[in-house]
């Protein structure tokens, strides 16, 4: 099936798999999370419907589905809020990816994380990423398995929405 009719049925696919977060703000009737702005307060990244685009992906270019990992949700969080709080764009605003790893007892032989800011949807990020080589790279990294993907929003900043997402073997 081609790219852009797989990419179709994602869309068709993924509002039955955008399940309800008690932090999240609701989508409108009928709009897929993965468009819906994330510059509100209270907002949330829809994880489910960014790890099934994340992994359809993936499985286009040969490699593996991603699962959700609480642990990697958490960090990723943490890092989108530090983020935030600093009104930075930077990997290691509260250290390095290794260290905050491992002070949440997570031991891994590969992780990569991408981090960017002024997206206002998963989209948008999504996009952004694909096109970038370096975090496209990081996509597409070869036995990754586990992903947490986090948004802060902070509107007196620069960006607005921070993004943090965490793959892992």
């Amino acid at each position: 099936m081609p790219l852009t009719l797989r990419f179709l049925a994602l869309a068709a696919l993924l509002p039955l798999c955008a399940c309800g977060d008690r932090e999240s703000v609701a989508p409108e009737p009928g709009e897929p999370s993965f468009y819906r702005s994330l510059a509100a307060p209270g907002a949330r990244v829809d994880a489910r419907a960014a790890r099934e685009m994340i992994s359809l992906y993936r499985r286009n270019n040969g490699l593996s589905a991603l699962a959700l990992d609480d642990t990697l949700q958490e960090a990723a969080q943490s890092q989108a809020d530090a983020m935030a709080g600093a009104n930075s764009l930077d990997h290691n605003v509260r250290g390095t990816l290794d260290k905050r790893l491992t002070a949440r007892g997570l031991k891994s032989a590969s992780a990569a994380e991408n981090v960017s800011a002024g997206y206002h949807t998963l989209a948008e990020a999504f996009s952004g990423w694909r096109q970038s080589p370096p975090h496209n790279r990081n996509l597409l990294m070869k036995g990754a398995t586990r992903m947490g993907i986090a948004t802060a929003y902070a509107p007196g900043t620069r960006y607005r929405v921070y993004w943090a997402l965490i793959l892992a073997d």
